[in-house]
């Protein structure tokens, strides 16, 4: 998953910065802003019904499926199958 430190070097800014734009803009830390992000991205790719959880883990770069699983619950309330479920 990208920390604060990669996206900001992407940008070519520092860390802290970074954290102080995504903040001042959207009221969010900047960690929290990539979660928000990488949540939006997985609800769209869990529907894909040649993927598994896994491949979408691995895909949005968690080295384990399960921390994917457990950063989907705590954003979303489900667990990812439920949400494929649900909606």
């Amino acid at each position: 998953m990208p920390t604060v430190s990669f996206c900001a070097d992407e940008l070519n800014l520092s860390p802290n910065y970074f954290g102080d734009l995504i903040k001042r803009e959207t009221g969010k830390t900047a960690q929290d802003y990539i979660q928000f992000k990488i949540i939006n991205v997985a609800k769209e790719r869990v529907f894909s019904v040649n993927k598994s959880i896994s491949e979408i883990a691995y895909e949005l770069g968690f080295k384990y499926p399960q921390h994917f699983t457990r950063l989907f619950k705590q954003k979303t309330g489900l667990l990812p199958l439920e949400y494929k479920n649900l909606n």
